[in-house]
């Protein structure tokens, strides 16, 4: 399988040694409100299951997944930890990003059917969850990038709402006033 082999071959070029961080910027779109909610920080793989995500605006928060886990502090306020059981959209996102910086194929393919389009250097991999229960609440994974590097992250949840993150040097170029479309064009297009 030709595809298979390419998309094995590039998710092993995504590997980086933890800890890996890199900046974002996430516009969120959900249809309870009129406009995205824009958050901007860093992302980072700790190493193994251990990921963190500090948001430095529009307020400081820092969410942490380790150990089954998750634990949001939030600035002036107590943290509040809960198991990662109870937020299965988090182990997504925590499946995919420890198995795409650790540059591991087969972790990927145990959560997700994975497909790869590719475009001169850009490519784009699809992650679409393999777990019923999963796939209720997060319809597809999208990232997006050119030679070994992430670009960009777009999560499609079921029922409608879709976050794109601009990461590493794209996280500055968040638009004033994003859109879908804006943002999907500026990641890569949509292949």
């Amino acid at each position: 399988m030709p595809d298979a082999d390419d998309a094995n071959a590039l998710i092993s070029s995504l590997h980086r040694p933890a800890p890996a961080r890199t900046s974002f910027s996430e516009a969120r779109f959900m249809r309870v409100l009129d406009k995205p909610l824009v958050v901007s920080g860093e992302l980072a793989w700790l190493g193994g299951d251990r990921l963190e995500r500090k948001v430095e605006k529009p307020t400081k928060e820092t969410a942490t997944i380790a150990d089954g886990e998750v634990t949001q502090q939030r600035e002036g306020k107590s943290p509040r930890s809960f198991s990662l059981k109870r937020a299965p959209q988090l182990q997504v996102l925590l499946d995919s990003f420890v198995a795409l910086l650790a540059g591991d194929p087969s972790r990927l393919a145990d959560s997700f059917d994975v497909s790869l389009g590719r475009d001169a250097d850009r490519w784009q991999l699809t992650l679409t969850p393999r777990d019923t229960r999963v796939a209720k609440q997060i319809a597809s994974i999208h990232v997006y990038g050119a030679g070994a590097l992430a670009r960009c992250m777009r999560m499609e949840e079921s029922d409608g709402d879709t976050s794109i993150d601009l990461l590493g040097d794209l996280a500055t170029q968040m638009p004033a006033d994003p859109t879908r479309e804006g943002l999907i064009a500026q990641c890569g297009g949509a292949m």
